[in-house]
């Protein structure tokens, strides 16, 4: 944080007083609470549809061959990234003109209309074709929420943080984002465990949808009652803010733009395998039953979640270079054995899911901390959105159409050196970016 005379952006709220190095005051534990609770609302509908997608194809796809639907739905999963650099751009920049809780109130309100969306749309036996063209616009919809929703919330925990706790609290982006995914996961348990087959299919699926779209409702009044933190005020009242915060991020920021798409190449195509996709990922390919794989994937993102924070806390003490480094070093060594420890026991997809996520530990807890240390108040949620939605776009919306696609064309034994080669450019990135934990902010 700032180590000169001016107090840091974030150090100081109207209720809460200055924050003592290390220290959160009140004002700052409630905006962490507030954001942390509102994004994790918001990606259980985003994370439902990949825990569902076998139903999905289903419900939403001709009838026949079930190969062929599944890769379906996932291209509708992949197309739906397409829209979160599109989203990253429009309100990454509103977030940066107009304010983080302003960006954050509109996100979530768009994510919860489209899950209500998904959850009401009739099946393709009901309304034909215009059943899965519904589904494509609410997934566009969904990515298009996304693709702000990473900038504005990151931008609003980080600033949000005491001096030397900034990791500390942008983990929590992150606690939220596998808190949204558990809640995600606990409903896909809860459903294929207690209704049957039948009856998950004809409607406890889309019970699982209303459920995820109210818990939005929740993180829109969250959002609407907390104030916008003092970075963005301060740049606003300084007259710095843009009119056009994408032109600015290229132009003055181009190596910090690049260096934000480096970082997370292997993060998101580790996270999507491991924490999102993989319960669907070991039914096809082992035939583990889904709810047994979905048990698994809960367990694991328990302890994901609850060592996030000391995650966090550990950047901030050593920094962010080499708790990044250890995540993709260890995948660029362990994808291999991982993979191919994979099988169709409860033990053995435990293991393989709870190391991976043990180690996406590195990335998860840095990523909305070091984004954010590389830009400016003014240009900080659309350097941090945009430039992180085309990565993911590119890396983490097509890993479990080409995770499947590498199964169905008799190449599983493929995906580890696609994980390793991901891991290694972002290593090379890690290892040579500048250490930037004690970096003067605003």
């Amino acid at each position: 944080m700032n180590t000169g005379s001016a107090a840091p952006a974030g150090s100081l709220h109207k209720d809460g007083g200055p924050a003592a190095p290390g220290r959160l005051n009140s004002a700052q534990r409630k905006a962490i609470v507030a954001g942390t609770i509102g994004n994790t609302v918001e990606w259980v509908d985003w994370a439902l549809y990949s825990i569902f997608a076998k139903i999905i194809a289903d419900e939403f796809f001709p009838k026949g061959d079930g190969a062929v639907a599944l890769l379906s739905t996932l291209a509708v999963f992949a197309v739906g990234f397409v829209m979160r650099p599109v989203g990253a751009a429009v309100l990454g920049a509103y977030a940066d003109r107009r304010g983080r809780k302003k960006g954050m109130t509109l996100t979530v309100a768009l994510m919860a209309g489209a899950g209500f969306l998904i959850a009401i749309t009739p099946n393709y036996e009901a309304i034909g074709v215009l059943s899965p063209l519904l589904l494509l616009v609410a997934r566009l919809v969904q990515g298009f929420s996304a693709g702000g929703e990473f900038g504005s919330s990151s931008a609003f925990l980080v600033e949000s943080a005491a001096r030397g706790r900034r990791a500390f609290a942008g983990s929590w982006q992150q606690v939220s984002v596998a808190g949204g995914v558990l809640i995600a996961s606990l409903l896909g348990t809860l459903t294929t465990s207690v209704l049957s087959d039948d009856a998950v299919h004809s409607w406890g699926w889309r019970a699982a949808f209303v459920f995820g779209g109210l818990l939005g409702l929740v993180g829109l009044w969250l959002r609407v009652s907390v104030a916008d933190t003092q970075s963005f005020t301060q740049a606003q009242g300084a007259g710095r803010t843009r009119s056009n915060p994408v032109k600015t991020m290229f132009v003055e920021h181009p190596a910090a733009t690049l260096r934000v798409a480096g970082i997370t190449i292997a993060g998101t195509l580790t996270y999507y395998i491991w924490v999102n996709y993989l319960p669907t990922y070991a039914n096809l390919t082992t035939g583990i039953p889904l709810r047994t794989a979905l048990l698994s994937q809960t367990l694991c993102l328990v302890v994901f979640v609850v060592a996030l924070p000391f995650a966090g806390l550990l950047s901030d003490r050593v920094g962010r270079k080499p708790t990044m480094a250890a995540f993709a070093g260890g995948f660029v060594v362990l994808a291999w054995p991982l993979l191919h420890l994979l099988g169709g026991s409860f033990l053995s997809l435990f293991l393989v899911q709870l190391v991976g996520m043990l180690l996406i530990l590195g990335y998860s807890a840095n990523c909305a901390v070091i984004m954010a240390e590389q830009f400016p108040a003014e240009v900080r949620a659309t350097g941090i959105a945009l430039p992180y939605a085309l990565a993911v776009a590119v890396f983490g919306g097509t890993a479990p159409y080409l995770t499947t696609w590498l199964h169905e064309s008799g190449h599983s034994d493929l995906l580890w050196i696609y994980v390793s080669g991901a891991a290694l450019i972002s290593l090379v990135v890690y290892l040579t970016m500048p250490e930037t934990k004690d970096k003067e902010f605003d």
